[in-house]
């Protein structure tokens, strides 16, 4: 029997190639399909190339504070005066079947998780400099001027809250940085209560009669 998936919060600065990391993660590493992506709801409109379902769940303001209201969400926080939210249902469900979850959030929306479950491991990537991240944001070419300055002193505010986190990748070689995540989740896997559960059958079998011989 599969023991419950783990929560895996991973929070950093925009910009500073969380996404990539994940979606390399999911595409070269989730053979087992193991490992699922919360898709938060949100009331931003979308970008180029976002799709409905796949990059979030896009929806109005009214609906979005009627789902508040339904106490829907695990955690939701206004960004930049738009909701974002991780859908309560969806999460819980791919736990109980022992999927490892990847929750997409900033450090404010870490907090609230953590307030609420204790089965969660925290992870902060940390971009190479201010310099290089601010270079990310102005070469992806979806944000106004005013956006990213304002962008730049969240980053700031961020990164100052990676002591929050059980880990911190420091995202300077983009491979490095996969296989530290990657790291991450197999070691959580074979934590010896989680193991104890998945290989129940397989240890009684080999220890079976192991008093006796004592």
């Amino acid at each position: 029997m599969l023991s419950k998936g783990t929560l895996f919060i991973v929070s950093a600065p925009s910009g500073a190639g969380k996404s990539s990391l994940i979606k390399a993660l999911l595409d070269r590493f989730n053979g087992d399909d193991l490992i699922r992506l919360s898709v938060s709801h949100t009331t931003r409109a979308p970008r180029v190339g976002e799709k409905d379902g796949i990059s979030y769940h896009f929806v109005s303001k009214d609906i979005f504070e009627e789902l508040i209201q339904r106490n829907a969400f695990y955690e939701y926080a206004s960004v930049f005066n738009n909701y974002y939210g991780t859908s309560r249902e969806i999460v819980e469900n791919w736990l109980n079947e022992g999927k490892d979850v990847l929750l997409d959030i900033d450090w404010q929306g870490a907090r609230n998780i953590r307030n609420i479950t204790k089965n969660t491991k925290s992870i902060f990537i940390i971009p190479p400099s201010l310099e290089t991240l601010e270079a990310r944001l102005r070469t992806r070419g979806q944000d106004s001027e005013e956006v990213i300055i304002n962008r730049m002193k969240l980053a700031k505010r961020e990164i100052s809250h990676y002591k929050e986190y059980d880990y911190v990748i420091f995202n300077d070689n983009f491979e490095i940085a996969l296989m530290e995540l990657r790291s991450i989740i197999i070691a959580n896997r074979c934590i010896k209560d989680k193991q104890e559960n998945t290989l129940k059958a397989e240890l009684d079998e080999m220890l079976d009669g192991l008093n006796e011989e004592i």
